[in-house]
């Protein structure tokens, strides 16, 4: 029942038939003694007052419990269209709910509780229709769930319930209880209606819209704050998956110490950064830090790279230079992918690394250095001692300390901070503006990564540099996950055909890493013949990298020159 309260200072609305505006009214209109009979005129503005007084609503601000509740109060206060109620769908329950009314108690309110396809109400929201009910007596599927008939007028209750659209799709009803027989007809009630069904649909539609936008902007504003919050962590890992704490833990501990360290782990987890970590966190740290990429030297390069050379060494040696070790100076060196050093340069590293000195290619004196060595690898070492590709005694003698650093899908809950950081850093790079919504950042988490951190730097570049919208939902980002595994796909399919064309048959899933002496000279010198004196040709047909190839070759023309030689 109405409880014919003033609105807002306005004057207070005319009771009308089936409106109790005071416990007499209510009785008269039960006893149905109170009719009036209106000109269509003073309806018509009704009409207009009402849809001014909503759209004034809606533009002082989108509060949609203030506007809906208005709205039924105003339908009940000027057209006497009473009780009525806003049903939506309330995922807590399952069911479709009573949500907004006006002239409904709190236990009324409760009680309306329907199932699609349930009484008047469930029909309207299965079937998407408007439904007249012309008496509520005489019809079967009504079913008085919220409000009870004892609590009605006595005279004929009309019922009238329309669908609640929300991007095309139905939300939920709008209804209500209207007197039968009035002046005022029926359609223009059902043309009121409609247009409240409207206004109703595009309040919530606003709100649905806005409530993505803040939830988005929440979790971009949380993104932020995680990212700031790791942006300043020490050494800059981002990150606080256990598996990540567990490796930085360990090596706290061991940065106070001389010892060699070995960081263990996939290509692409962080090893340079986790080994100038170490470097920052030991008293070394005013020293220098040195990275040397064992797999970027060529095998004729490593020594003068690594232990440096005298003037007039090799042709091209003008002035004497000083290589990484004494670079390193009381620092710290990374021999990242140690794995890839030849024997012949193990062999000198260990030297170095049980003297502490080393000899300048050309030169004749030792020279002290105290460089702290970290290395690092993709490689398991065990498994390359036991095939004799790497000494065992350079393997005990690096192998001191090892870390094992996590796969980036062993810390998927650090991806959207990664992903975070990656992204401020690329957007300030590029000049650019490129956010990820809350469902990007959940695709970004649930994509397998297995290039690591360093696929995901490169993904996320990729990102800034081409979106065409500053915000980009989970959708925007599928098409460049595809396109990414398809590459990944390709160059697997790539190393497939090379390696059936080395072996001539379906191969292991790597190159195999082969002994020194593993083919003959003359099956050097027929495999350079078939290619045509193309090297790297040669060098995959017989299953070995071209620097493999370079180097028995070399061996295979000095041992050459060295028999001809004796042989005079």
């Amino acid at each position: 029942m109405n409880d014919g309260r003033n609105m807002g200072g306005k004057p207070k609305a005319r009771a009308l038939p089936g409106m109790a505006s005071s416990p007499a009214q209510a009785n008269a209109s039960a006893q149905g003694t109170l009719h009036e009979d209106e000109p269509p005129a003073y309806w018509r503005a009704q009409e207009m007052l009402l849809i001014q007084q909503i759209i004034g609503l809606i533009g002082k601000g989108l509060q949609v419990e203030n506007i809906l509740h208005e709205m039924l109060h105003l339908l009940s206060e000027m057209l006497g269209l009473n009780r009525g109620r806003i049903v939506l769908w309330d995922a807590e329950s399952g069911l479709f709910k009573i949500r907004y009314s006006y002239g409904l108690t709190a236990a009324e309110k409760a009680r309306g509780l329907y199932q699609a396809g349930e009484g008047i109400t469930g029909r309207a929201l299965a079937h998407e229709q408007l439904i007249i009910v012309q008496d509520i007596d005489q019809e079967p599927d009504f079913l008085f769930r919220a409000v009870d008939r004892s609590t009605l007028p006595q005279e004929p209750v009309a019922f009238l319930v329309i669908p609640i659209r929300v991007e095309r799709r139905t939300v939920g009803v709008l209804g209500c209880h209207r007197i039968r027989n009035r002046s005022r007809p029926f359609s223009d009630d059902i043309t009121i209606l409609r247009i409240c069904a409207t206004l109703a649909g595009q309040v919530l539609e606003l709100n649905e819209i806005l409530d993505r936008k803040t939830r988005a902007l929440e979790a971009h504003n949380q993104m932020l704050a995680r990212a700031l919050e790791t942006h300043s962590a020490r050494y800059g890992i981002i990150g606080t998956a256990p598996a990540l704490l567990k490796a930085l833990a360990e090596l706290e501990l061991v940065a106070s110490a001389n010892a060699n360290v070995l960081l263990l782990g996939e290509s692409g987890t962080g090893k340079e950064v986790f080994a100038r970590a170490l470097h920052l966190a030991s008293p070394r740290r005013d020293r220098p830090f040195i990275k040397v990429n064992c797999a970027a030297i060529p095998e004729s390069l490593f020594e003068s790279e690594l232990f440096g050379y005298e003037r007039g060494a090799f042709t091209g040696a003008s002035e004497a230079r000083a290589g990484w070790f004494e670079q390193a100076g009381n620092g710290t060196i990374l021999l990242d992918e140690i794995g890839e050093l030849p024997l012949a340069m193990q062999t000198k590293l260990l030297r170095t690394l049980q003297e502490g000195t080393v000899t300048r290619l050309g030169g004749k004196k030792e020279i002290k250095v105290d460089a702290r060595l970290v290395a690092a690898t993709n490689r398991n070492l065990e498994r390359e001692v036991a095939a004799g590709r790497f000494r065992e005694d350079l393997y005990y003698r690096i192998n001191v300390i090892p870390i094992r650093l996590p796969t980036l899908a062993e810390r998927r809950d650090d991806i959207p901070a990664l992903a975070m950081h990656f992204v401020s850093r690329f957007n300030e790079a590029n000049q650019r503006n490129v956010n990820l919504t809350a469902d990007a950042m959940a695709r970004l988490r649930e994509h397998p990564w297995p290039g690591n951190i360093r696929q995901l730097s490169n993904f996320i570049e990729r990102l800034v540099l081409l979106a065409d919208k500053p915000s980009l939902t989970g959708s925007d980002l599928a098409p460049f996950l595809s396109a990414m595994a398809h590459v990944s796909s390709q160059s697997a399919q790539e190393d497939a055909v090379l390696r059936g064309a080395a072996t001539g048959r379906g191969g292991p899933a790597f190159r195999p890493y082969l002994r020194a002496g593993s083919h003959s000279a003359e099956d050097l010198r027929r495999a350079l013949a078939q290619s045509g004196g193309n090297k790297s040709r040669a060098a995959q047909s017989l299953g070995l990298t071209a620097r493999q190839f370079a180097y028995r070759w070399e061996k295979a023309e000095r041992d050459g020159e060295e028999g001809a030689h004796g042989a005079k």
